[in-house]
């Protein structure tokens, strides 16, 4: 049985967390990810949730605390946003190396300088070759929902691997939206405690993170990759199986009203949902436009992005970060790349959204498709678009 509340996103994520059973948790407090952290040590603080809780100095103490307490076999989790992730960035790679299943909620947020606390995805497109397992979800039902399975793909022992949740800073981080719960004893047949195959014990030591010559080196970044591109399967046995118990399903790549469309933009996070009213105004207008809204990020789904398009003419590919002094912003580069090699694959168009939450409405990408549309006919002039930019 499930019941319905009203809540704050970020509560719902510290909700997701408690009833993750998660064992040790550091942060800290960074905007737009402070009332996760915050509301779980006030959840620890009044026994609510049996946790260790290790308010740090800084988010790269943070994960260095997350290590220590991963290493010694408990489930482990923190959170944090823009400077924040930036911060962390040395240990980043450590985690994953080390193959510890850290979960990770990031509240996403435009990077300085100049200041902001606003939304966009500048944050973990800086982050994107961590190694980590990176999902992006676009409302607090999946927010809620992937924070559960998180620590489940993490933890399988063919994946072993630290999961980011991404979630929209402020535009979705604090919103209350309605969602549905699942009863504990749910969560705790879904999510059964974690067994570690390796940890830290004095009893019976072991070595992490080993110095590598170069003659073993390339190796094992190659075992890296094997794992991160072999969890792909994993995560769809997880999702597949919170969707028997649910009825929530979800896929690397969501289809909308793709049937029979020319055109189809491409989204990811909560800005699919505003993506989505424009596509039903452009089809009541008699355009053949769908949406597809990218899910997995990492490991991309090369596969599924394929089929998704099926026999679109073009693509429209929506980013919300920028790859300074680059051909192409972090998303078209992975979807040019997919598509490669294909024959009669997809005429692409670029356009980069929504920088340090500039707010974009339905009738944005009512805009983007028109112009995409008229150069479409031409030759294009330009690898990409920074959309509405002013003088």
């Amino acid at each position: 049985m499930a019941h319905r509340v009203g809540m704050e996103v970020s509560i719902a994520v510290s909700h997701a967390v408690q009833m993750s059973r998660a064992e040790a948790i550091a942060a800290y407090p960074i905007t737009p990810q402070t009332h996760i952290v915050e509301h779980l040590s006030t959840m620890v603080a009044n026994g609510e949730l049996d946790a260790e809780f290790v308010n740090v100095e800084s988010e790269h103490s943070a994960m260095s605390t997350c290590i220590g307490m991963s290493a010694t076999g408990a489930r482990t989790y923190t959170a944090t946003s823009s400077q924040g992730l930036a911060l962390m960035n040395e240990i980043l790679f450590i985690v994953s190396a080390l193959r510890l299943p850290i979960v990770m909620t990031v509240a996403n947020r435009a990077l300085s300088g100049p200041l902001s606390i606003w939304n966009d995805h500048g944050d973990i497109m800086a982050a994107r070759d961590i190694g980590w397992v990176q999902i992006f979800v676009e409302n607090g039902q999946e927010a809620f929902d992937h924070s559960v399975m998180a620590f489940k793909i993490a933890e399988n022992h063919n994946v072993l691997l630290p999961t980011i949740i991404n979630l929209d800073g402020f535009i979705l981080s604090h919103v209350v939206e309605a969602m549905e719960f699942p009863e504990q004893e749910m969560v705790d047949k879904f999510l059964p405690p974690y067994h570690p195959m390796f940890s830290l014990d004095p009893k019976n030591p072991v070595t992490m993170g080993a110095f590598a010559m170069p003659e073993v080196y390339t190796e094992v970044k190659m075992g890296h990759q094997m794992a991160l591109t072999g969890a792909y399967e994993h995560i769809l046995k997880v999702w597949k199986e919170w969707g028997d118990l649910t009825g929530r399903h979800y896929k690397p790549v969501e289809k909308y009203k793709t049937d029979g469309a020319k055109i189809l933009l491409l989204t990811m996070g909560c800005l699919s949902e505003v993506a989505e009213v424009a596509v039903d105004e452009m089809r009541d207008a008699g355009l053949e436009v769908g949406l597809l809204k990218l899910r997995m990020w990492r490991p991309f789904p090369f596969a599924d992005l394929r089929n998704a398009v099926g026999g679109a003419k073009h693509l429209i590919v929506i980013d919300r970060a920028l790859s300074l002094g680059g051909a192409a912003p972090p998303v078209l580069a992975e979807v040019r790349s997919a598509f490669y090699a294909m024959r009669g694959r997809p005429q692409t168009s670029s356009f980069v959204i929504g920088l340090g939450g500039r707010d974009v409405a339905p009738g944005d990408f009512k805009k983007i498709v028109a112009q995409a549309q008229e150069e479409a006919q031409q030759k294009p002039t330009e690898e990409y678009h920074i959309y509405g930019v002013r003088g």
